[in-house]
């Protein structure tokens, strides 16, 4: 960190307090009340704290608020004036964490502190507006009012709130990112029909097919399964109109996923897939096809076609290993991510041995947040394994870990999982260890 950064951090958060027109002795007042609410008292007395105030804001040598004390800014200035949170673009609470990272605060700490605010935002229940921020809620209101107002700020902005409420899934239950981007998914929608520049129309269709894709799957996760269908329609329309077609392939391998656990049958599923394949193979992303041939191998074994399934598998090694630079979705598909698959072609037409033993490294290679969800799932397809391989009693052990883990996500796959493999035990039904199982599944899941 130099030090004409720091002093741009410190210009910063000065520029944040008398924006609020506080004194360096209000800062202090409002800090300390705001620990006191958080029911994390300060020990330093108000001179004490307006001290610390002015070290952070100092013209020659800022330095660093604490991580006790970043805290309590951040809940501070995650409010507006008006008392609601915002913290979206042009936020007060953006502005915090751009003045952190002036100071020096690490990169996964101030994402740790917006993470924090978000799941307090949607605890609080007034998270509905609150990763839009100010600027994007003026830009908004102006825009659904006469569309021709719209422009780059809103979009930037409402592509901000898509990828902080995708950021969350795993960590908050999917009901409350329903709440959180409602307003994107509505605005997307009028903003659609309406009349904004056309120099915007390709960044407010990719925006809107980002925003229908997550809002079909979180109403698939909350069993609305008709919005769930009508939204991915949405989200095929709009990324069809776009010129780059390895969007439309993420929308159908979506869509297929969320078909193959609530629909009968699989041929659906399929040719949603089989679309994915086709848009992939002429797209630009190579992470993006990788990942649509894996799904193209599961929807195989899953018909017990092992040729199949097998061809598609090497396809999609073959595109996980090639050389990324400059894909446009670098982060959309990884070589843990197509363990799992692997592992299924191996439960489902290969040896269940080998499927344990590919399930257990990538369960143990899944461990971010937003990887929560798809770890449930490979590690209940791991249990199944067990059970294949007559080692019924790890596979309980296993499940056991995932039945706390769904509770807390709330996911749709991973309870059905979970169900299937409870079925799977059904030999086992009179032993203890299944016994508590069904304990356990009653308690935290209620089935």
């Amino acid at each position: 960190m130099s030090t004409c950064e720091a002093l741009l951090g410190a210009a910063a958060l000065k520029s944040l307090r008398k924006a609020r027109g506080w004194s360096l002795a209000d800062t202090a007042r409002a800090l300390v009340a705001t620990a006191r609410r958080l029911g994390q008292p300060l020990a330093p007395s108000v001179p004490s704290v307006q001290r610390s105030v002015a070290r952070w804001e100092s013209t020659t040598s800022p330095i660093l608020p604490s991580d006790r004390y970043q805290l309590r800014l951040a809940h501070l200035y995650a409010r507006s004036a008006d008392g609601h949170f915002s913290l979206g673009p042009g936020s007060d609470f953006a502005e915090l964490l751009d003045a952190l990272a002036h100071l020096g605060e690490a990169e996964a700490r101030i994402h740790e502190l917006r993470t924090l605010l978000v799941h307090t935002a949607a605890d609080d229940g007034s998270g509905l507006l609150a990763l839009l921020g100010p600027t994007t809620r003026v830009s908004m209101t102006a825009a659904l009012a006469d569309p021709a107002l719209a422009d780059d700020t809103l979009l930037h902005g409402l592509r901000t709130a898509v990828e902080d409420v995708n950021a969350q899934v795993g960590s908050l239950p999917f009901p409350r990112l329903q709440l959180l981007l409602a307003p994107v998914t509505e605005s997307c929608r009028r903003l659609v029909a309406g009349g904004v520049p056309e120099p915007l129309l390709p960044g407010l269709r990719t925006v809107a097919t980002e925003a229908y894709t997550l809002a079909g799957r979180l109403a698939f996760e909350t069993h609305d399964d008709q919005t769930s269908r009508a939204l991915y329609a949405a989200a095929t329309d709009a990324a069809g109109l776009l010129d780059t077609t390895w969007r439309r392939a993420i929308v159908h391998m979506s869509h297929a996923l969320v078909t193959l656990h609530s629909a009968p049958g699989i041929d659906v599923a399929r040719g949603l897939v089989e679309a994915a394949v086709r848009d992939a193979r002429t797209g630009d992303s190579i992470r993006v096809r990788a990942r649509a041939h894996a799904l193209q191998a599961e929807i195989a074994a899953r018909s017990d076609a092992e040729r199949h399934a097998q061809t598609s598998l090497a396809l999609a090694w073959y595109d996980v290993e090639r050389d990324m630079d400059g894909d446009p979705a670098p982060t959309s598909f990884s070589a843990d991510h197509l363990r799992g698959f692997e592992g299924l072609c191996e439960l489902y037409v290969g040896d269940a041995a080998v499927a344990h033993e590919v399930f257990a490294r990538s369960a143990k290679a899944l461990r971010t947040p937003r990887e929560r969800v798809q770890r449930i799932i490979v590690s209940t397809d791991q249990a199944l394994a067990c059970i294949r391989l007559e080692a019924p009693e790890r596979a309980v052990d296993l499940l056991h870990d995932c039945v706390d883990t769904a509770a807390d996500t709330g996911g749709r796959v991973p309870a059905l999982r979970l169900r299937q493999a409870r079925k799977a035990l059904r030999p086992w039904r009179h032993e203890r260890f299944v016994a508590d199982l069904d304990d356990h599944l009653i308690d935290i899941l209620g089935s």
